[in-house]
Order: C-alpha cells, then sequence, then structure tokens
C-alpha cells in the first residue's frame, strides 16, 4: 500500500506521514495528475507494480504548480526517501540545484539530463516509436492525410511529431502530416478541449488518424477522433483501450519500466549517468492487444515488426531533428 503524500495550503509544505519509513523510495509525479491516463499514469503504474510485487511502500506527491518542484525534492531528500524519482523534463533545473546538497541520495529523473554523480537521467527515442505508429497511421489512412497534436512546444515534442511523420512517409510519399502543438506552457499538458478544438481543425483538413502527445490534453484528442467516427493514436500508457475500435495503437513510452527499474535496484545499485531507451531496449514501441486487433492486420503488423527489428539492428537510423528542432518531413 503507497502512502499518498500532496502539496497542500498556501505555503505548499509537503506533508510528510508518521508511518513513512527510513529509504523508502519516493516518486514526483508531473503536472497534470498522476491519472492523466498518459505519462504520470504510467509513472504511477510502475511503482504501483514494484509495491505489488515487494509489499514495499513509497511516497508520492502530484505538484500543483513549477514552483513546488524543488521544495518537494529537498522535502523528500530531508525525510529520508531513497531514490527520489521524478518524471518530466521540468525537474532538471530544480534538480540541478538540489542533487549536490544530499550527496547520499540518488535521485532519478525521467525525460530530463541532470549531470551529477548521484543522478540517474533516463531519456527514451520517442521518434522511434514514432515513427512505427507513424508507419502504421499512413497503411490505415484513406485520406492520405494524417495529423498530430503535441502538447507544450518544445524540442522534446517535436522529436515525436518528427518521428512520426518519417513513418508516415516511408509508407506513402505522397501523404500530408498536419502539425500542431497545444500551447507553450505547462498548461498545453492538460487541456482537453483545447485537444479537441485541434482535432476537429485537423479532420476539416481531410485527415482521419490523428495521433496526440500532449498528456491530458490527448484525452480530448482521442475522445473527439472517435466522436467524430477517425482513428486516433494515443503515447505514453496503452490508450487503446479508452475508445475500442478507435484507438489505432498506441506509441508505448516505457515510463513505467524507468520508475520500476529505478525502486527495484533501490538506491544503493542505482548505476548513475544517462541511460537510453529506444526501440532495441524495449523503452519504446506500439501496442496491439484485444481493444485494436481488428484495426491491425497481418500485413500492417510484419511491416512495423520488420522496421522496428532494423531499428534495433541498427540497420534504420530514425533522425530526431532535436538539435536544429528543425524537421523536413512535416511543418510544426
Amino acid at each position: 500500500m503507497t502512502i499518498l503524500h500532496r502539496l497542500m495550503g498556501a505555503t505548499a509544505a509537503l506533508a510528510l506521514g508518521a508511518g513513512a519509513a527510513l529509504a523508502d523510495p519516493a516518486l514526483i509525479f508531473d503536472l497534470g495528475g498522476k491519472f492523466d491516463k498518459s505519462f504520470n499514469e504510467s509513472a504511477h503504474t510502475g511503482a504501483q507494480r514494484w509495491a505489488e510485487e515487494t509489499g514495499g511502500e513509497y511516497n508520492e506527491v502530484e505538484l500543483q504548480s513549477d514552483a513546488q518542484r524543488e521544495q518537494a525534492l529537498r522535502r523528500f531528500a530531508e525525510n529520508g526517501n531513497n531514490p527520489i524519482v521524478m518524471a518530466g523534463f521540468s525537474f532538471a533545473t530544480p534538480l540541478a540545484e538540489v542533487a549536490a546538497d544530499y550527496p547520499d541520495t540518488t535521485f532519478v529523473i525521467i525525460d530530463g539530463v541532470v549531470e551529477a554523480d548521484n543522478v540517474r537521467s533516463v531519456i527514451f527515442s520517442e521518434h522511434e516509436g514514432s515513427y512505427l505508429v507513424g508507419m502504421l497511421a499512413a497503411m490505415a489512412s484513406e485520406t492520405g492525410t494524417v495529423g498530430f497534436i503535441g502538447g507544450m512546444d518544445i524540442p522534446l515534442i517535436r522529436k515525436f511529431g518528427c518521428g512520426y511523420a518519417q513513418g508516415v512517409k516511408a509508407v506513402n510519399p505522397d501523404a500530408t502530416v498536419i502539425a500542431n502543438m497545444t500551447g507553450t506552457t505547462p498548461a498545453a499538458w492538460n487541456d482537453p478541449v483545447r485537444g479537441s478544438e485541434l482535432t476537429l481543425a485537423q479532420i476539416g483538413q481531410g485527415a482521419d488518424v490523428v495521433y496526440a502527445a500532449a498528456g491530458g490534453t490527448g484525452v480530448g484528442v482521442l475522445q473527439t477522433a472517435a466522436d467524430q467516427d477517425i482513428l486516433s493514436i494515443g503515447v505514453d500508457a496503452n490508450q487503446n483501450y479508452l475508445h475500442p475500435g478507435q484507438v489505432l495503437t498506441s506509441m508505448l513510452k516505457r515510463v513505467d519500466v524507468a520508475v520500476y527499474n529505478a525502486f527495484s535496484a533501490g538506491a544503493e545499485e542505482i548505476e548513475t549517468g544517462i541511460h537510453v531507451l529506444g526501440v532495441g531496449e524495449d523503452g519504446v514501441g506500439y501496442a496491439l492487444d484485444e481493444f485494436n486487433a481488428d484495426l491491425i492486420t497481418d500485413e500492417m503488423r510484419v511491416s512495423v515488426d520488420e522496421a522496428a527489428d532494423a531499428i534495433a539492428n541498427g540497420e534504420l537510423l530514425i533522425h530526431d531533428y532535436t538539435s536544429d528542432e528543425s524537421c523536413p518531413a512535416v511543418d510544426f
């Protein structure tokens, strides 16, 4: 059973429960809440799996604002929690300030890089997994036009979009990829109404498959796609179940595995430094289950699996274009 801690009150003080044991691990969710059905929820799934398998307990907190990031890190470190795992690139700056003050605490940041002796930085090759679902989108599309809706306009999300566009173009060089970002602030991760509006706009331009890489905003994308009887593609967690028969697939980003592995290793055994999880490490991929089995033909599956093998073997290189934020396959 987990011990839930929230940041509450005007001073956002972290209320640490009396039952917390020394060296219990801790998990800090990014904005949007742990039940966002996407990135945060995947982190929660990994923590829960560890707790259920081991009988262990962990502390967790759902942030209400960016200002609470450093405070949460310090409070958990002072409480003796170890390791402390945080989900989201926005923790990079506060962690860089905090890590040196707690040299005996191991920190794990997912989606960000902090170079410190006591930090493990876990990043994913999202462009590789997005390439695979882009292939599926092109094969499923009847109009030759597909869409991408990102969350916050940052290089990380452009990496999703560019990988997706490359996969689409690999199958159909004449396809059109429409791409929109939800916004330029953290609010872009939790705006399903805006996600719905962008989806309708893309449908109006002919899109019949839309890929959402936008956290909680993506819930609005998937709902509107189902309402308008087109296909959608989920992200991070397996979202196929949300609209059976309408979600073509989900680009799996195994945040759950990153959290589970960190909790399982414990502070003493975690290897610090930068760790990259791509197709070859089962860090990203596509979801196939009973909810989308009728949408993925054997021919589609074989083609995508062959591409995945080629990526894993180094025979197929998918460009991320994050160094200059450009992508020749699509305009954001």
